[in-house]
């Protein structure tokens, strides 16, 4: 297995294509590859159409997907706000890739069992496959197709980004075809591993609670006592850094296992608040919680962000010493990079520093598709990482 990532940011997109192929054929030493992911910026326009064609006529067959981005991420840089290409491509022995596109009225219905997604994608799930996802934003239903791929394929990585050139129109690409509906995806079987590492990039405050009463995503009680209420107490005695993160990062960390005792960031799942009923003492939250399960507000901000990312890819570097990824993919949400820190490269210079010059590619998502505590989200303000590497012989 062998990877290699190319990034152009220069206007003329024939010559970003030419650019973004030779640093591929070079790195792949003239390999040509079995998969080219190709993740283009909004500013090529128009131009964006004519990708398949002038990738294929560079670098030959092999299995092109991908789709438009607001920024684009190649050879381990962030390109925001500016004309740009990024290329990641891999040399894939002994892997099977089935592509597929998915319209929104394509994907079987929620009350379907696994045997409908084996049919629709032709993938069976005896093939323990990992998956590639990106849609488009307003024409597919990300959420129930990631309920339907985790109960068809509960062993399967499933990783990506909602594509993100907004305005100016979102395309997608496979094979030779561009889209701009539905979703297109790729399912890895055979000689590969994919290693998820999802950086929600929040901090905790306060203390773990349970929930007492809820309804649906409506938090009623906490700890006995109205939710609104709690949250009230948390702001008076928060410090004011704290107090102004409160009106525009405030979230909700939801602990995926009921049966831990301590808890730390990569046991909660993130989601946002999205409403405060003064009257009820409701506190609603964008997913469903259970009665019993424990709940601990957070707060978002560069600092949050920065640690969390950092302590997570140290955790995986440690754990992958004895091997390490071949290849990699960046899913970064817009309110990330620039927005955030001010800066280009942060994550990825911090991917940098606990993994070195692994091949890394990706783009900045309308969404971040990833797993916590092996069930598959939809993020936001998240990195969601793919690593990619052959699997261990017995």
């Amino acid at each position: 297995m062998r990877w290699a990532s190319s990034l152009s940011v220069v206007s003329s997109f024939e010559t970003a294509v030419a650019e973004t192929c030779t640093q591929i054929e070079r790195e792949l030493d003239g390999e040509s590859p079995d998969l080219i992911l190709a993740f283009v910026s909004s500013e090529h326009g128009d131009d964006r159409q004519r990708l398949p064609a002038l990738v294929r006529r560079k670098l030959g067959g092999g299995l092109l997907i991908g789709c438009s981005a607001s920024g684009v991420i190649g050879s381990g840089a962030e390109a925001e706000a500016r004309p740009a290409l990024s290329l990641t491509a891999a040399v894939l022995p002994d892997v099977d890739l089935i592509p597929f596109h998915l319209g929104a009225g394509g994907i079987p219905s929620p009350e379907a069992g696994p045997e409908a997604w084996e049919r629709c994608l032709g993938v069976p799930a005896e093939r323990v496959p990992h998956f590639l996802l990106f849609p488009e934003p307003r024409t597919f239903p990300v959420e129930p197709a990631l309920v339907g791929l985790d109960r068809t394929y509960p062993m399967a990585v499933k990783a990506g980004g909602v594509a993100s050139a907004g305005a100016c129109g979102d395309v997608l690409y496979l094979g030779g075809s561009v889209y701009h509906r539905g979703a297109v995806g790729v399912a890895m079987a055979g000689n590969v591993e994919v290693d998820p590492v999802v950086a929600q990039g929040c901090r905790p405050i306060g203390e773990p609670m349970f929930v007492t009463r809820s309804q649906g995503g409506v938090l009623l009680e906490l700890d006995g006592k109205p939710a609104a209420a709690v949250l009230h107490d948390l702001y008076e005695r928060a410090e004011e850094k704290d107090r102004k993160l409160f009106r525009r990062a405030l979230c909700m960390g939801i602990v995926m296992r009921r049966a831990q005792q301590e808890y730390r960031s990569g046991d909660f799942l993130i989601r946002n608040l999205i409403g405060l009923d003064e009257e009820s003492g409701a506190v609603a939250v964008a997913a469903e919680v259970e009665e019993n399960q424990v709940v601990q507000f957070h707060v978002r901000d560069a600092r949050a962000s920065a640690k969390d990312l950092d302590e997570v890819l140290a955790g995986y570097a440690s754990c992958a010493a004895e091997q390490r990824p071949q290849g990699a993919l960046l899913f970064s949400c817009v309110g990330r990079g620039m927005a955030l820190y001010g800066r280009p490269d942060h994550d990825t210079g911090i991917f940098r520093a606990h993994l070195g010059e692994v091949p890394l590619g990706g783009f900045f998502c309308n969404g971040e598709i990833g797993v916590v505590q092996g069930r598959t989200f939809l993020h936001g303000y998240t990195s969601s990482f793919a690593l990619f590497r052959g699997r261990a012989r017995a």
